[in-house]
């Protein structure tokens, strides 16, 4: 979803890591680069650049068995970049393989003013790619203000996060920047910004560890960069687009043989009343079928006139959680859930268009890290996600087909779900099957609950910068995030689709 750039919070906000434009070679002989650390979930330690193990240990050889890393480096004050006007930031250096990036401070409800710019190094080529801007309003994205998700002394502000690919160097410069009162609309992840001036290897930073902040912007600066890695199996490319098809039901993926965790177990578990434990994939059912399933599912709930007329649209094929790797451990143990589903908020991840629909999975369990690891949430924030060739991925655990509470809308998790596209859709066109996506997934999850997509609703605010907490709102069934938050969110181009997506739900529902 794309960083909210509201003019409440004093916007104009990017942030920016940025690569060096010294060779790769010299990269390499960055005086900090043992600055690197294993991945967890302590708060304490950020300032130190280092992180603990889940478990409560600092092992860093759980790969095989837990895998993916973080690595968190503090930003230091910048003394030779004046041609920029960078403050802030990290001077060019080698650090452990890591795809997906995002700057991360210790309070939450802090606003970056100012931009984040940021260059990685490729391991494929060992080429610098030039700089590129990175969203800086994302934390609006969350849980709601007063609920014990954002409660919980966890939680911490931070940039969106931007998939670079595989990369093992970064250089990164943070811009203070006027509030320009007015939210963006683009996609800076998909800009190269000036090619200027770039900071010699091992020069431009403060002396020593406990450098000063800099006034202006939110203290404990750090930059997370995550590794999502490797999950048992992924997709290929020749099956991108499957999970769109509107046919008839298709067989169940066989489960994954091997030892589950308890966690694992709970979370498949929540989807048994559609797929056995274990399985990756949740099929399509037919428009039958999925009326029969209703029934099932919501028997004793439906009203009479929903018993005599069942408008619910053809439950579409989902990647479960296990299907995208998800390592269960970084979650918190419990399933969250709300009383239904009355409205259906769509965003985008904001985390630029670079990437095939084969790493799709990789990035959602970058997410997935980035919001529980370096956010400090309950679990990934998002109850759907979608690639841009329409497949469809199970997000926040609880269960599918159930009204699992999220962290998506702030002021509007209650009684809603949250789907993201994965993109940044201010000035790039969203595909037609991530459209067509997601009027099928709001066409059934809408449907469970009776819930017409061409209609309004009334949804009462948990507190935000356009509706104070307590106030009731009247909101389309099918919204984007910027109808119940000042955000950019879903991004111009998505968000003119909306129109789309709800005259395709109601039609697939029936109606």
């Amino acid at each position: 979803m794309r960083g909210i750039l509201a003019s409440s919070i004093g916007v104009t906000c990017a942030a920016a890591l940025a690569l060096p434009l010294a060779p790769p070679a010299a990269a390499s002989d960055a005086p900090d680069a043992p600055d690197v650390a294993t991945r967890t979930v302590g708060t304490a330690d950020v300032q130190a650049g280092s992180r603990v193990d889940a478990r409560g240990d600092s092992r860093a050889d759980v790969r095989a068995e837990v895998p993916g890393s973080t690595q968190s480096l503090p930003l230091r004050p910048l003394t030779h970049d004046r041609a920029t006007g960078a403050v802030l930031g990290l001077t060019p250096r080698t650090v452990r393989t890591f795809s997906l990036l995002g700057v991360v401070w210790d309070d939450p409800s802090a606003h970056l003013h100012g931009r984040v710019q940021v260059r990685t190094r490729a391991v494929s080529t060992g080429e610098w790619t030039g700089w590129r801007d990175v969203e800086t309003h994302y934390t609006e994205h969350g849980a709601d203000p007063d609920s014990p998700e954002a409660a919980s002394g966890k939680t911490r502000g931070a940039t969106a996060p931007l998939w670079v690919g595989e990369s093992n160097g970064v250089e990164v410069r943070v811009l203070p920047e006027p509030d320009s009162g007015e939210p963006e609309d683009v996609d800076p992840v998909d800009a190269e910004a000036d090619e200027g001036v770039s900071g010699e290897e091992g020069t431009g930073e403060g002396a020593g560890e406990g450098a000063g902040q800099v006034s202006t912007l939110p203290a404990g600066m750090r930059l997370d960069l995550v590794d999502p890695g490797e999950a048992e199996s992924e997709e290929s490319e020749e099956s991108e687009g499957s999970g769109e098809g509107t046919g008839g039901a298709e067989p169940a993926e066989e489960p994954r043989t091997g030892v589950m965790t308890a966690a694992a177990k709970a979370a498949s578990a929540a989807n048994s009343a559609l797929v056995p434990l274990g399985a990756t994939q949740i099929p399509s059912l037919t428009a039958e079928e999925t009326r029969e399933e209703l029934v099932t599912l919501r028997g004793s709930e439906l009203t009479e006139q929903q018993q005599a007329k069942k408008y619910i649209g053809p439950r579409p094929a989902i990647t479960t959680r296990r299907g995208w790797g998800a390592d269960e451990s970084l979650r918190e143990k419990s399933f969250v859930y709300t009383s239904k589903v009355k409205a259906a908020f769509v965003h985008h991840t904001a985390s630029g268009n670079n990437y095939s629909c084969s790493q799709a999975p990789s990035l959602i369990r970058g997410f997935y890290r980035y919001h529980t690891k370096s956010l400090g949430w309950r679990d990934i924030g998002y109850n759907f996600l979608v690639d841009k060739c329409g497949r469809i991925y199970e997000g926040r655990a609880g269960g599918v087909a159930k009204p699992v509470k999220g962290a998506h809308t702030m002021g509007f998790n209650t009684k809603t779900t949250g789907i993201a596209v994965i993109g940044s859709y201010g000035s790039k066109k969203p595909s037609s099957k991530a459209v067509k996506a997601v009027a099928r997934l709001t066409a059934w999850k809408l449907g469970l609950h009776g819930m017409n997509p061409k209609k309004k609703t009334s949804l009462t605010s948990g507190g935000g910068n356009l509706y104070a907490k307590g106030k009731k709102v009247k909101m389309k069934v099918i919204s984007g995030h910027r109808d119940g938050f000042n955000t950019s969110c879903p991004g111009g181009k998505l968000y003119k689709k909306l129109g789309s997506v709800r005259s395709k739900a109601a039609g697939y529902q029936g109606r």
